[in-house]
C-alpha cells in the first residue's frame, strides 16, 4: 500500500529540517562560545601582591565583579601580600598560561628589579602585561608650620641647611619620589625611613619630620582639614582632587614626574587570544561609571591609553626610570 502524504507530514518534515539545519548552524557557534571561555570557564584567580584595604585591594575589588560581567565566569580576588610585592608575582609567574591566573600589583613591580639583587622571577620574561588600570599622583605635603610656602621654598631651605623628608620605607613609592626630586631640583634631603605610610604622616603632622612625599587619596582628608599643606603634585597634570595645588614642573621642577599604578599581567605564554579577551574585558571594566567614579575618587585616572596597546611601554619606562635612579642615589632596602 502506498504511504500518504498529507499536508500536515509536509509541514512536519519541513519543521523537523529546518529543526536539524539550526541544530548544525548552532553547534559551531555553541562550541567557540566555550572554547572562548578562558580556561575553559574555570574561576579566574586574581591575585592581588597586597593585604587587604591597601590601594592594590581597593582596585582589584573594584574591578572585579566588572570583570566577571565581561567575561562571563567568576573572578576570585586573593591577597597573596609579602616580600614587597615578590611573593605574589612569584606565584603567578609560575602559573598556568591559560588566563586562569592574573598578578594585580603596584608600581612596586618597576621598582623591584633594581631594588633587589635577586628577584625569584625575571620581571622583563616571565609576564604577559595586560594593562594599567589606572595612575595615581603623590603630593608633597608639609607640616602646616613648616616655614616653607612653596616648592621654590623648599629648594633654597634645602641649599642652606639640612632638610628631613618621611617615607613609608626604604625603596617605598614615597621614598623614590623624594630621591627623584633630590636628582631634579639639585639638591640633598636626608631621608626618615617609617613602617608604614600612617606613621610617617602622623609625623609630619606632627611637626617631628617636615616633608612627606603623600598618597593622595590618603592624605586628602588631612589636607583639606589644615593638618597637612600641599606644596605640589607629582604628576604631569594637575589632580582633579587639589585643582589649586601646582605640579612640580609648574613649581619649578621640571622633568618630574612620580606616579603610583597598578597593573595586571599574565604568565608569559598566554595565548594571543586569551590575551586579547582579558584586555576587552578590562578595558569595558575601566569604562563603568562607577570604577571610573572610585578611582577619581582616589585621587587617580584611568590609564591614558584607552587602547591598552601602550601598557608594556609604560612599564618597561616606568623599570628603566626607577633603574637609573635607585643606582644613581644609591638606595637600598637595608
Amino acid at each position: 500500500m502506498p504511504t500518504i502524504h498529507t499536508l500536515t507530514d509536509a509541514r512536519l518534515s519541513r519543521r523537523t529540517l529546518i529543526t536539524a539545519a539550526g541544530a548544525s548552524l548552532a553547534a559551531p557557534w555553541i562550541g567557540t562560545h566555550a572554547q572562548g571561555k578562558i580556561a575553559g570557564g574555570r574561576p579566574i584567580s586574581l591575585i592581588v601582591s597586597y593585604p587587604p584595604g591597601g590601594g592594590a585591594d581597593l582596585m582589584a575589588r573594584t574591578i572585579a565583579p566588572r570583570l566577571e560581567a565581561a567575561l562571563g565566569q567568576t573572578v576570585v580576588v586573593e591577597n597573596k601580600a609579602g616580600a614587597s610585592g615578590q611573593l605574589a608575582a612569584g606565584l603567578v609567574a609560575r602559573g598556568a598560561a591559560d588566563g586562569s591566573v592574573l598578578l594585580l600589583d603596584a608600581s612596586s613591580f618597576a621598582v623591584n628589579p633594581s631594588l633587589f639583587p635577586k628577584l625569584p622571577y625575571d620581571s622583563a620574561t616571565a609576564f604577559t602585561p595586560l594593562a594599567v588600570l589606572a595612575t595615581f599622583p603623590n603630593v608633597l605635603v608639609c607640616t602646616p608650620s613648616f616655614e616653607a610656602k612653596s616648592v621654590k621654598d623648599v629648594i633654597r631651605l634645602a641649599k642652606t641647611k639640612p632638610l628631613d623628608y618621611a617615607s613609608s620605607g626604604n625603596g617605598s613609592a614615597q621614598h623614590l619620589a623624594g630621591a627623584l626630586f633630590e636628582q631634579r631640583a639639585g639638591v640633598d634631603l636626608t631621608h626618615v625611613a617609617y613602617r608604614g605610610g600612617g606613621p610617617a604622616m602622623n609625623d609630619v603632622m606632627g611637626g617631628q619630620v617636615p616633608l612627606f612625599f603623600a598618597n593622595v587619596a590618603s592624605s586628602l582628608g588631612n589636607i583639606k582639614a589644615g593638618k597637612l599643606r600641599a606644596l605640589a603634585v607629582t604628576s604631569a597634570l594637575r589632580a582633579r582632587s587639589l585643582p589649586d595645588v601646582p605640579t612640580m614642573a609648574e613649581a619649578g621642577v621640571s622633568g618630574y614626574e612620580v606616579l603610583e599604578w597598578n597593573p595586571i599581567l599574565a604568565p608569559a605564554g598566554v595565548p594571543a587570544d586569551v590575551k586579547a579577551t582579558l584586555v576587552a574585558a578590562i578595558r569595558k571594566a575601566l569604562e563603568d561609571a562607577e570604577v571610573l567614579g572610585r578611582i577619581r575618587q582616589l585621587g587617580g585616572d584611568v590609564f591614558a591609553d584607552a587602547s591598552q596597546q601602550s601598557a608594556g611601554k609604560f612599564i618597561a619606562a616606568q623599570q628603566a626610570l626607577w633603574a637609573k635612579v635607585i643606582k644613581e642615589r644609591g638606595i637600598t632596602t637595608g
